[in-house]
């Protein structure tokens, strides 16, 4: 997409933005305003949050504890939410941070943390995962932060699914797939809701993988020859999807 205004600061926030809009900052986004990026009083910034576009605002006070602006002009409108459903088997914390970051960059609508057998992490920290896609949104101008769901165990996700995605159909990467190109598999969901789903750390377990292959709705998919670590999958599995059907095209 086309960058705007590239070299301003880009800042998530949670009030509307509307021309002369004023607000306040947080303590947390005024000291890395103030005091982090040594912003001023007239300096500009860009604000987003997810319902109004993007909007060029000036800042009008830089009082480290609570910095204050006024909204001058959008400069981007705001772009529908992408419908894209994303779960994951949770890693360890800077692998986690890089698979949230990437799904954030490569047009997820919706992500969640899915419990399977072989999960090595069981404890999230649910404020940290949801930091880490706002910090991904605004590296990358994408107007809309994903939706982060509630952990789920994979027998209660797939038990649930049709009642809460109906229509949906559930991409599965799986090591265990025949190893033929996934382009054919994925040019027939065209024009379908769609969801991916990546297991953990050594695969999903083998009774995991049969209720899996089992459901009409999951359509399993292989990455290739090689073995993927876990984030390696994510990443190469929705390059795939938006590459091929989604909005990469």
């Amino acid at each position: 997409m086309p960058r705007h205004h590239a070299s301003l600061q880009r800042l998530y926030v949670e009030p509307d933005l509307a021309a002369g809009a004023a607000l306040t900052l947080g303590k947390e986004q005024s000291l890395y305003l103030a005091a982090v990026l040594r912003k001023k009083a007239g300096d500009e910034v860009v604000l987003f949050n997810g319902r109004d576009g993007a909007w060029r605002c000036r800042l009008t006070g830089d009082a480290k504890k609570a910095v204050t602006l006024e909204a001058l002009e959008r400069i981007a409108p705001q772009t529908p939410p992408a419908d894209l459903w994303y779960g994951f088997a949770p890693l360890k914390s800077e692998r986690l941070d890089y698979v949230i970051q990437k799904a954030v960059e490569m047009g997820v609508g919706s992500m969640q943390p899915v419990i399977t057998r072989h999960t090595q992490v069981h404890r999230l920290k649910s404020e940290r995962l949801r930091a880490n896609a706002i910090e991904a949104a605004e590296q990358c101008e994408v107007l809309t932060v994903p939706g982060l769901l509630p952990e789920t165990g994979l027998d209660a996700l797939l038990d649930s699914w049709e009642d809460r995605h109906g229509g949906r159909r559930l991409i599965l990467a799986d090591e265990g797939a025949a190893a033929a190109s996934p382009l054919a598999a994925l040019e027939s969901l065209r024009g379908e809701r769609l969801g991916l789903l990546i297991g953990p750390e050594g695969g999903f377990a083998e009774a995991e993988r049969e209720k899996l292959r089992a459901l009409p709705f999951v359509v399993p998919i292989s990455l290739g020859p090689r073995i993927l670590r876990a984030d390696t999958a994510a990443v190469a599995a929705l390059a795939l999807i938006q590459a091929t059907i989604g909005d990469w095209r």
